[in-house]
């Protein structure tokens, strides 16, 4: 039967493909798959697995004592008896062979395929059982855990082949970690289908750098959604359209064509220079999160990284922090990448919707607060960690011997958070003087993302060499807006006039004061924004790479000193999207 199911669009597009679902067990789960000669080895290990809660289960029998009641002895025979179910293991080992997941997805991928058959169950005590067999995947779990703690060693490896045949894959979860999000960034989907999120929740940002279709804060979709569905991810109306019949499929197909013949149009853009009609020159930067990343931006026409997210470095790890020498060998990859170009590489930002793998002392602290977007993150994680920062600096400006690279310091509120900074920024450079170590000057920016900044922004340009507006954050916290919750996604305007205020009074500030300003957020790669962007004096932008080609035509057909005069009406308006709707659509007659 065909439904729909309906959320949030945040990558545009059309995706056509099977569904993958990635459910959410109470046990962390890795998700990633295995090459095919890992496959007789994950399937050991989900059999010792077996095994070994056979035993505990046979344990706990045997040492009962008498007067215990019978229930419980009956209870450990149903948990031994699911235990050794061909529909639990063998349609695990199902997975691992067919689909290629390793042992801890395919054992949670079949535990959603019989959660839902007992939900449909009608006798009660038969659909009362779906507990106990959560119970026994979790003890399955559990020991697969305790083997790799062992030093038992998992095929942790993912692959680029699509395992599923001809058929796309698209990926359907109630939410997706950030850490998952990197190991599926190198894999093999082509859509995303999420419960939570908004439009620039991690989850959406990800899906817009791999240039795939996606929809967020669905609420049902990962319950809704069967493993193997047909899916149709429509990313520009946020429809989600679940077995379509074949005239509806045809139809997207349809869409499908006509969305990859404009995207290979834009592609023939790469090497025309960003320059408006009026001859005003726009930077076009790329935001990375990888070294690897900053070769699309320079096949994509970027003229430098304007936001290389040096987090991601941190994840994946196992709550291990990266050393001093792999981030120097990171960030040297990257700068050495961009031929020459510039390279913008922001501080750690844990935290809020990217936390670590595992938290130390400080950061426990971080993980219980209430609102955690607000918490000890980015800057104020950094300087509460001062070896942790210090490595990190020291990294960055060794890897400045290799090509420019800008130092940008994220969620700065406080003067004295700029003299903490320069304090271990000449204590770095000190340690790299005495140990031999080249570095040249690097620039020192900071990220207009918390409305402080901006309304303080005369104080702090005095010690920076240039600002950077994060738009998502300053967002969020202008109108008290958590970005990531789908129950109040529809109040995250980017028109909000408080909101407009704020980015025009920063670009005009940082100009005045002959400092260069740029915006990173997810304003900056959408086109709906780049006439109201020019408008506001900006002239340098930061994006996805995927996003630059689109960008760039609107760069192209635009007059930025005839659009500017539409500025203060669009400032003063009650409805400044309509206001710079008819500004804008009356200047492109004009200039036609």
């Amino acid at each position: 039967m065909s439904f729909q199911v309906f959320g949030i669009p945040v990558s545009r597009g059309v995706a056509i493909g099977r569904a993958v679902l990635v459910a959410s067990s109470r046990v962390d789960v890795a998700h990633y798959f295995i090459d095919e000669a890992h496959v007789p080895g994950e399937i050991k290990r989900a059999l010792r697995a077996r095994d070994e809660v056979a035993r505990e289960l046979e344990s706990l029998k045997e040492d009962m004592p008498e007067d215990a009641p019978h229930e419980l002895a009956a209870l450990l025979d149903v948990h031994l008896m699911l235990l050794h179910d061909e529909a639990l293991l063998g349609a695990t080992r199902q997975w691992i062979v067919e689909r290629h997941y390793n042992a801890e997805w395919a054992l949670s991928a079949q535990l959603e395929v019989l959660a839902r058959q007992f939900d449909e169950m009608e006798d009660d005590y038969l659909r009362e059982r779906k507990a106990d067999l959560e119970q026994v995947v979790e003890r399955l779990l559990g020991a697969m855990a305790a083997e790799l703690g062992k030093g038992q060693v998992g095929a942790a490896q993912v692959v680029q082949r699509d395992f599923a045949g001809e058929d796309p894959l698209l990926l359907v979860a109630a939410d997706i970690a950030p850490a998952d999000m990197m190991q599926f960034k190198r894999s093999v989907f082509h859509g995303f289908i999420t419960d939570i999120g908004g439009k620039t929740s991690h989850t959406a940002i990800v899906a817009r750098s791999m240039d795939i279709p996606a929809v967020v804060g669905t609420r049902e979709a990962s319950r809704l959604i069967r493993q193997d569905d047909w899916v149709i991810i429509d990313g520009d109306s946020g429809v989600v359209i679940v077995n379509p019949s074949p005239i509806v499929l045809e139809e997207y197909r349809f869409r499908q064509r006509q969305s990859e013949l404009e995207r290979a149009r834009l592609a023939r853009l790469r090497h025309t220079p960003a320059v408006t009609l009026d001859g005003e020159r726009i930077e076009l930067h790329a935001n990375i999160e990888l070294p690897a990343d900053a070769v699309s931006a320079v096949e994509a026409g970027a003229t430098g990284v304007g936001l290389f997210r040096s987090e991601f470095l941190f994840m994946n790890r196992g709550g291990e922090l990266p050393t001093e020498e792999e981030q120097f060998q990171a960030y040297k990859a990257a700068v050495e990448a961009m031929k020459g170009m510039p390279v913008t590489i922001r501080t750690v930002d844990v935290g809020a919707d990217k936390p670590l793998d595992r938290m130390s002392a400080n950061e426990l602290r971080h993980e219980h607060v209430l609102n955690p977007a607000m918490g000890l993150r980015a800057i104020r994680w950094s300087l509460a960690e001062p070896s942790m920062f210090r490595q990190q600096l020291r990294a960055i400006y060794r890897a400045s011997a290799f090509g420019k690279i800008r130092l940008l310091i994220p969620m700065v509120a406080h003067l004295s958070e700029i003299r903490q900074i320069l304090e271990t920024l000449r204590r770095v450079k000190q340690q790299l003087d005495d140990a031999g170590q080249p570095y040249t000057h690097v620039d020192l920016g900071v990220m207009i993302e918390i409305p402080a900044a901006a309304v303080m922004l005369p104080l702090l340009l005095p010690h920076v060499d240039f600002v950077s507006i994060g738009t998502n954050d300053l967002i969020q916290y202008t109108l008290a807006i958590d970005r990531a919750d789908e129950a109040v996604a529809h109040l995250y305007d980017p028109w909000h006039p408080a909101v407009l205020q704020l980015i025009a009074s920063s670009i005009a500030q940082a100009r005045a004061a002959g400092k260069s300003v740029s915006v990173c957020g997810e304003m900056a790669g959408d086109a709906a924004f780049t006439d109201l962007l020019l408008c506001m004096g900006l002239r340098s932008f930061s994006m996805h790479p995927s996003q630059i080609p689109s960008v760039k035509q609107r760069i192209l057909r635009a007059d930025s000193q005839k659009l500017k005069l539409a500025l203060p009406a669009i400032l003063a308006s009650e409805d400044p999207e309509k206001t710079a709707s008819l500004a804008f659509a009356a200047t492109s007659q004009r200039l036609h």
